[in-house]
């Protein structure tokens, strides 16, 4: 075998590793941010099984994509350094994709939270507070000048 076959081999062990590897990371690790984002445990393991199979699908994609290198591989150091790249670009596919879903859930979580602010509107501001219960005192001499309302003039 060429040395551009084992470069090939090298690349799909290392970006696969990578990408299983970092899937259960995200996975295991994430799951309790997703909790917090949709209030809901079952919701949360769903939507965390749905983002690992598409982290697989768009990664291993990529890796298969990117895998086929044009120009000829003529001893190990070029091998080396187009296996760098290669992997390069995977690790940096994989943290551009992990930034988005935490921005996307990050967004989401806001709006839930400004919903529920928005269904519990806070007390409005009283410049008194309202009777409370039980009776009035009442004066035995009757209602002084102050308290009887004004007659209006007929």
């Amino acid at each position: 075998m060429d040395a551009k076959v084992w470069m090939y081999l090298a690349y799909l062990t290392v970006s696969i590793g990578l990408t299983v590897w970092v899937a259960r990371a995200l996975s295991r690790n994430g799951l309790v941010f997703l909790e917090d984002v949709f209030a809901d445990k079952r919701l949360a393991d769903a939507v965390n099984s749905l983002l690992v199979v598409g982290f697989y699908l768009l990664n291993l994609g990529f890796v298969t994509v990117a895998m086929k290198e044009a120009d000829p591989v003529g001893d190990t150091s070029q091998a080396l350094e187009q296996l760098s790249m290669k992997v390069g670009l995977v690790l940096l596919v994989l943290g551009a994709l992990h930034f988005f879903n935490v921005f996307a859930l990050g967004r989401y979580r806001r709006g839930r939270l400004r919903q529920q602010a928005a269904a519990h509107p806070p007390l409005a501001s009283v410049g008194y507070l309202p009777p409370q219960g039980g009776s009035r005192p009442v004066n035995p001499a009757g209602p002084t000048p102050a308290q009887t309302p004004p007659v209006p003039p007929r």
